[in-house]
């Protein structure tokens, strides 16, 4: 699984659901070294989120040509609360969680757990590795379905943009464990590679 790079709304920590924005311009670099580490590998299908974050990450990650959209993959539709920061929405709303409440007017965790079982059903219905581009928190909640706790599990979850997570299977599909979260090594062994150039000059 792949999350997207970067856009503006990341960056200011606005609940980004299906409002189609851009990623930035280091998003964009960092969709490009996402591609690193899975050049060579050998995937079956690849399924993107129809949002143009999601398609252009995937497109710069070098899976553009062979990537099909899934309608499923799109982020939470936080309805009301599309655009708005966490505190924003805390301080009309104490307490509110979005993995237990969702967004009024949009999808609530079920629906998302809904959605994401879908996914799983198709991506295991596949006889070889799928790589899926999409959002962080749809991603987080397919990540508890795919272990089979309950959507709201998905809390535990943080996932950085432009990241990398494996689920996989241990001996039979009812063994379905992580084998990789939130692998990110490809973007800071590239802002390390930068301090140094900046140390050297």
């Amino acid at each position: 699984m792949a999350r997207h790079g970067d856009t503006a709304w990341t960056l200011s920590g606005q609940h980004t659901g299906l409002t189609d924005i851009p990623l930035t311009e280091a998003g964009e670099l960092n969709a490009q070294r996402l591609g690193e580490p899975l050049r060579g590998q050998n995937f079956v299908r690849v399924f993107t989120s129809p949002l143009r974050r999601a398609t252009r990450t995937c497109e710069l990650a070098g899976f553009g040509a062979v990537a099909e959209i899934d309608s499923d993959l799109v982020e939470w539709n936080y309805g009301q609360y599309e655009g708005l920061r966490s505190e924003e929405i805390l301080a009309k709303h104490p307490g509110w969680e979005l993995f237990r409440d969702g967004g009024p007017g949009g999808e609530s965790p079920a629906q998302v757990g809904a959605r994401a079982d879908r996914v799983v059903q198709r991506v295991r219905a596949v006889g070889g590795d799928v790589l899926l581009f999409s959002s962080g928190h749809f991603l987080r909640v397919l990540a508890a379905r795919w272990l089979a706790i309950e959507p709201g599990a998905a809390k535990y979850f943080l996932l950085h943009p432009a990241s990398l997570s494996v689920l996989s299977y241990e001996h039979r599909l009812s063994e379905p464990p992580i084998r990789l979260w939130n692998d990110d090594r490809h973007l800071a062994r590239h802002l390390s590679n930068c301090r140094q150039l900046r140390t050297s000059r």
